[in-house]
């Protein structure tokens, strides 16, 4: 509840909380999420991808409402929870489904145009807290914001029926009819058509492969094997761990609060706040023309390298006491969205999709979200504390560890920009991070290679 923690009324009805409860109200959902995203490794292999988003809205749409309805801190914590559980499931599959159904070249800027679409829920919410400040209701003044999210889960829910099933994940559980009538209805041709033939021949021939290459198991985490699986799930992972030490959460969450200890009224927080979140929209859609022209490693390089300065700007504003410094400091925190919005915001929710072996997809993408909410968790529990205990200085930590960021992006990390899910699999069963991928044998959305296989054996898809 970012913006409702100097909300008059929601600090009355919590009886005052403090910083270390306010981090407890806020964190928890990370917590809910995390445990959502563990779900989604099991969840979106058995229930499908569409499925497991349905859940997820459905779950966090009761989440919403056991907010909108709390009188103690303990049923806000719960709500918190249960809402983060079907954000997580969400928040790990919709990336994979984005992953196996679209064209290469389209993949970044989907991603992104998804986030895109989430930032305006931002702004809806930050200008929704700004304009319930003047409802003469108080308990609506919080209760409203927080049930409002509801809305957006019902949306999305009645939208699914319209959308199709993952044609690898139909593969996967035998229904060929349904793959091949996706598949064709995906890339408007019909399902007699030789490329739709070519393509469907390739995820059974891909099937066949992983049965072949043995089970998908948790094994592949602690071994190595010829496809560098483990490599490409930490890869995945680290993505989303630099993400959130790269401190978006350390202002997101604390914006308002931020800003009124400023010296700035609650109104003109609340009203800075929103415009913030029109200025990370903005941001966001420039992302989408840079995301498929530059690529993600130049996006995670310099991204890193600009919020470095951004915080390093924060804290020397946030260092002198007086009007003019405390400009410097809100325009810090402007320039950090701005550089996220275009950078960081998108590479981690694509990225581990990219690069997980197709047996390993769902849990690669599962294990990278939970990594994001976990330290979601820890960095929105510390800033509470650390803002009353260190002050500006909190903001030199961030500024030193996207600096530390920049090499493990520049040495560790490898491109996937414009290459199908089957060129990045020969980039890593080659082993070397700089070359080329062989040519594919096709560059449509549905490639020859390891169809996304559930962590647990599975009989051989029979001969079509």
């Amino acid at each position: 509840p970012r913006g409702l923690l100097g909300n008059d009324s929601f600090i009355s009805t919590f009886d005052d909380p403090g910083a270390v409860t306010q981090g407890q109200i806020t964190a928890t959902y990370d917590l809910g999420c995390f445990a959502g995203a563990l779900m989604a490794m099991g969840l979106g292999a058995k229930l499908g991808r569409l499925r497991a988003i349905g859940l997820g809205c459905i779950i966090l749409a009761v989440g919403g409402v056991l907010q909108a309805a709390s009188y103690s801190v303990a049923q806000m914590i719960v709500g918190r929870i249960v809402a983060g559980v079907g954000n997580g499931l969400m928040t790990s599959t919709v990336p994979v489904w984005l992953s196996e159904t679209c064209k290469p070249e389209y993949r970044g800027r989907l991603v992104v145009g998804a986030l895109a679409a989430n930032i305006t829920g931002l702004c809806t919410a930050q200008w929704l807290n700004f304009g319930m400040g003047y409802i003469p209701i108080q308990s609506v003044s919080w209760s409203f914001p927080l049930a409002f999210q509801c809305f957006y889960a019902i949306i999305t829910t009645a939208m699914l029926p319209f959308l199709t099933e993952s044609p690898r994940w139909l593969a996967q559980q035998g229904r060929r009819s349904e793959a091949l009538a996706v598949m064709a209805r995906l890339v408007g041709r019909p399902v007699d058509d030789p490329e739709v033939q070519s393509m469907f021949d390739a995820i059974l021939k891909g099937l066949q492969h992983e049965y072949e290459a043995g089970r998908g198991s948790w094994k592949l985490f602690f071994t190595s094997d010829s496809l560098h699986s483990r490599r490409r799930v930490l890869l995945g992972a680290g993505t989303q761990f630099m993400q959130q030490w790269g401190g978006i959460n350390v202002v997101n969450y604390y914006l308002p609060v931020i800003f009124e200890g400023l010296g700035l009224s609650r109104r003109l927080a609340l009203a800075l706040s929103g415009c913030n979140a029109i200025n990370l929209l903005f941001s966001t859609v420039g992302g989408v023309f840079l995301v498929d022209r530059f690529g993600r490693k130049p996006l995670m390089f310099w991204g890193a390298f600009a919020q470095c300065i951004c915080f390093a700007w924060v804290a020397t504003g946030l260092s002198q006491d007086s009007d003019p410094w405390r400009s410097v400091a809100v325009a810090g925190v402007f320039l950090f969205f701005t550089s996220f919005g275009m950078t960081w915001i998108a590479v981690p929710w694509m990225y581990p999709a990219e690069v997980n072996t197709q047996r390993m997809r769902i849990a690669g993408a599962g294990i990278a979200t939970a990594t994001n909410w976990i330290c979601n968790y820890a960095v929105v529990l510390v800033t509470a504390v650390a803002l009353e205990s260190v002050s500006w200085r909190y903001y030199v930590v961030y500024a030193v560890l996207n600096v530390c960021f920049i090499p493990i992006v520049k040495f560790f990390y490898v491109e996937t920009k414009g290459r199908s899910l089957e060129q990045i699999d020969a980039l890593f069963e080659g082993s070397v991070a700089g070359v080329e991928a062989p040519a594919s044998h096709s560059d449509n959305f549905i490639t020859a290679g390891k169809a996304d296989i559930e962590m647990v054996e599975q009989a051989p898809p029979a001969a079509k």
